[in-house]
């Protein structure tokens, strides 16, 4: 089962929620027989060594964390040349997370990034609010668009999702 694969997951995440979905990926990864390195975006400096990324970011207000959106766009032709699978959280609630961004599921402003990437995947995961690692500004903010608090992560989604990518990378050569 070990394919020596080396795979970074890199987040963008504000508070938190996204690190830990970028570590269960991770963990995932790793009892596939992977290696995988978890890094925030904004520590990654060089991409050599990896055959594949997994890159995912807090979507805030339809817009990716900075140190995720800049890996994106600096890093898109290196990042065309691997595969690379992306993943945006941040809907809270219960439902379909993408009714509740309203089809909103990637930020209009990386598409041409994500496009010269051409990702093998992207998914939209639910995510956490946890009112005391908010500063004055985010509690107004939350409370003005009534979003509700809590954790609605869906964890098996996520290591599905992540089990599904060490298939892809232990099928391929």
């Amino acid at each position: 089962m070990a394919t020596n694969k080396r795979v970074l997951v890199a987040y963008g995440s504000k508070h938190g929620a996204t690190a830990e979905i970028a570590e269960r990926i991770g963990k995932e990864l790793r009892g596939a027989g992977l290696e995988a390195d978890v890094l925030a975006a904004k520590e990654v400096k060089d991409l050599s060594g990896y055959e594949a990324v997994v890159l995912g970011s807090g979507l805030y207000i339809g817009a990716w964390v900075k140190g995720a959106a800049n890996l994106l766009k600096k890093r898109a032709d290196e990042l065309a040349r691997m595969p690379v699978w992306l993943f945006s959280s941040g809907p809270t609630g219960t439902g379909d997370p993408e009714k509740l961004v309203e089809g909103k599921v990637f930020p209009a402003r990386l598409e041409e990034a994500r496009d010269r990437v051409k990702p093998r995947g992207h998914r939209l995961f639910h995510g956490a609010i946890d009112r005391d690692r908010l500063g004055m500004l985010e509690r107004q903010a939350i409370k003005m668009v009534k979003a509700p608090l809590g954790d609605f992560r869906d964890w098996d989604a996520i290591e599905e999702w992540a089990r599904g990518i060490a298939g892809e990378l232990e099928a391929s050569p």
